[in-house]
């Protein structure tokens, strides 16, 4: 009869553990780490041309360079953008503070890049929801050098996928980018955002508009085989110009975009004869050298005859000598050199900008909330297990006295008192510890309702 007591009592003790962890389940409701993103990055806003093409990543490295600076931010999932305009890095961290990881990561592009103090006044740093709202802006071309350009989004979109090939992204950035794109998508989909033609392609063929009347008799050299190029060749396309000339390190891809527009398809070493046939010449590839020098330029010039050319470098880093510029008859203009005539085209984009800020709103309140409810979850499972554990313990603890021939009475009065012991010890430890910024004796009552009346 003493043995089926003892079940009896064991399975009590039993509900009483599967139990004691739900009401400490709110302990740390007030008291989550915030939101664990951050953003650090330059972009055309904060650095010129020649510090963001010194800080640019080649494609071909992108996903090297997102695993190790998850090594060097203690396991960060990360993403990487880098573009013309921009080099944004986008990481998580649930286990560091922010300021940890942006000191981590700023001392890592440093001494990567060989940059001191000149990178400190350039660089941009967002985190928790201001770094949802920052990258959902870059999403839907918002943050861009032309207001609403979707060129942005496919250029997110290929990051996205390269750190899923890296293995740095899980489920926090997932969701983020995830939310990022449908965001940019209602953008679109719902404000004029994208009216009116306005992109560094669309400006500079506006720029070569007021140096040429007549683009049917015009030829047009790209270099680079790209979306931007693409762009480029529609829009002179439809301008008037018939005769384009593509040339590609990827003799393939060359081929492809020369089909597309019936033009010729060449290899980069072909540049320097077809340069003194080309009235137009765009460039925009991935190279980390220049492509075209001021000697190059100088001879097609003389063949030419001084007849003026126009180049346009879209690429970052530069694709064309800037002492290019120095030649006479010559006009070139880099990215930074379009913005003035991208201001021009914008005004019809300023208030569909007021309202898809309006959309992205609610996209990063609603990732906020989904991020806050995972942070919970996580919480209370830890909690639930830490409880668990602890309630086994001395579970065991009792049921060895009992097998042992303790009195019950006695056995029971030494489980709960140790059992409150272990369940408070950490709380009690957070509550003796000073903090000039939590008043924990406040927070501690309100969790525990210590200021409730007993008959509540």
């Amino acid at each position: 009869m003493k043995r089926c007591y003892n079940s009896r009592q064991l399975h009590a003790f039993s509900i009483l553990v599967s139990h004691a962890a739900p009401f400490v389940s709110d302990l740390f409701d007030s008291c989550f780490k915030p939101m664990s993103l951050i953003v650090l990055g330059i972009n055309h806003k904060t650095a010129p041309l020649a510090i963001r093409e010194t800080v640019a990543f080649a494609d071909h490295e992108l996903g090297e360079i997102m695993a190790e600076v998850k090594q060097q931010t203690q396991g960060s999932e990360v993403a990487l953008l880098s573009t013309c305009n921009r080099v944004e890095f986008y990481l998580s961290n649930e286990s560091q503070e922010h300021q940890q990881i942006k000191t981590q990561l700023l001392g890592w592009l440093k001494a990567k890049k060989a940059l001191n103090d000149e990178l400190d006044d350039v660089i941009y740093y967002h985190k928790g929801v201001d770094a949802v709202k920052h990258l959902m802006k870059v999403a839907s071309g918002l943050d861009s050098m032309v207001l609403g350009e979707p060129q942005i989004l496919g250029q997110l979109k290929a990051c996205y996928q390269k750190a899923k090939r890296a293995g740095t992204v899980e489920q926090v950035m997932e969701r983020l980018f995830q939310k990022a794109f449908a965001a940019a998508k209602r953008v679109r989909h719902e404000t004029d955002i994208g009216s009116n033609p306005v992109s560094v392609a669309y400006a500079a063929v506006t720029l070569a508009k007021h140096i040429f009347a007549d683009f049917s008799k015009l030829t047009v050299l790209f270099v680079g085989a790209g979306e931007t190029i693409e762009l480029a060749a529609r829009h002179l396309e439809q301008s008037g110009v018939k005769q384009m000339v593509m040339a590609n390190r990827t003799l393939a891809n060359a081929h492809k975009l020369a089909d597309e527009f019936d033009g010729k398809a060449v290899g980069l070493d072909a540049i320097p004869h077809y340069l003194a046939q080309a009235d137009i010449v765009i460039s925009s590839t991935g190279s980390m050298l220049p492509i075209i020098g001021k000697g190059m330029v100088e001879t097609a010039i003389q063949e030419r005859r001084r007849k003026s050319m126009f180049m346009v470098d879209l690429a970052v880093p530069r694709d064309i000598e800037s002492s290019v510029a120095k030649l006479d008859d010559v006009y070139l203009y880099s990215v930074d050199d379009l913005e003035g005539v991208i201001q021009e085209n914008l005004q019809a984009r300023q208030e569909a900008a007021e309202e898809a800020l309006v959309i992205l709103d609610e996209f990063a309140e609603d990732f906020e909330k989904w991020h806050a409810g995972r942070q919970k979850h996580d919480t209370v499972r830890e909690l639930h297990q830490v409880f668990a554990e602890i309630a086994q313990a001395e579970l065991e603890r009792a049921k060895a006295q009992l097998k042992n021939g303790n009195d019950i009475e006695a056995a029971l009065e030494h489980f709960s008192h140790r059992l409150t012991k272990k369940f408070l010890h950490q709380p009690m430890v957070w509550l003796r510890e000073d903090d000039e910024e939590l008043d924990r004796h406040d927070i501690t009552r309100q969790l525990f309702q210590l200021d409730k009346n007993s008959d509540d």
